[in-house]
């Protein structure tokens, strides 16, 4: 089986409104979050579609859902964690539990906070993730790159075309995920909030799939302005 994963946990904070969280911010004439799903909902490779929201959200999450995509025997709505590792935990362990016989399963997560998603990721994360047990969708990096550990100087200047900008989906072998994770020291664990970065610190090769610049992540009240332009223009390619 194939799952999807869309972590709804962010907050508001970073687009000036800390009362509704930003994936819920309308987006044309749905909420952002929904965007989001309806690519994996149309995906035919995807099984399952588990959708983690804060707790306090989950019955308004339920009616969001229902008014715009109606009652979807695909998705299951989760709540997340306190943090990324832990909506994540919860996502495996539903899977785990539900669907232990599963062993060859993968699961594509992804962030609410980045609606246009195309078909041809969501494909390749598959592919990838079966053939080489987990992937992350890059873009090369544009921009010149700097590094600094004090936050005034510069320290170095990596080579640029060795950067990258990672956006999602990262996708995953259920059962080598699980494992990974388990492995991680306590320490590790408060420290690393990527996934992917949890299997390259173990020394566990991670497949580049190629994203698309606009694959944007809503954070800011900018990245919204663009987002609204990019939609009503139809420059997402929702259809690729």
């Amino acid at each position: 089986m194939v799952f999807g994963a869309v972590f709804a946990g962010g907050s508001g904070s970073r687009m000036g409104n800390s009362d509704v969280p930003k994936q819920y911010l309308p987006l044309g004439d749905k909420p952002i979050l929904v965007h989001a799903l309806e690519q994996f909902l149309a995906h035919p490779e995807i099984d399952l579609l588990l959708v983690l929201c804060p707790s306090a959200w989950l019955g308004r999450t339920r009616d969001l859902l229902e008014e715009h995509l109606g009652r979807q025997a695909k998705i299951v709505l989760l709540p997340g964690g306190e943090e990324r590792n832990d909506t994540l935990e919860n996502a495996l362990n539903y899977i785990e539990t539900e669907y232990p016989a599963e062993k060859d399963a993968v699961i594509v997560t992804h962030d609410a906070v980045r609606p246009f998603l195309t078909r041809r990721i969501i494909s390749e994360n598959i592919a990838a993730a079966r053939r080489y047990g987990a992937c992350g969708t890059v873009l090369p990096a544009t921009d010149t790159i700097v590094r600094s550990g004090d936050g005034a100087f510069i320290d170095s200047i990596p080579p640029r075309d060795t950067m990258y900008q990672a956006q999602t989906p990262q996708s995953f072998q259920v059962a080598k995920l699980r494992r990974v994770l388990d492995d991680l020291s306590r320490e590790e664990r408060g420290r690393l909030t990527d996934a992917c970065a949890i299997f390259t610190v173990q020394n566990e090769p991670v497949h580049l799939v190629r994203g698309e610049a606009f694959n944007l992540k809503i954070t800011y009240a900018y990245d919204l302005k663009l987002a609204k332009i990019l939609l009503e223009k139809g420059l997402t390619c929702p259809d690729d």
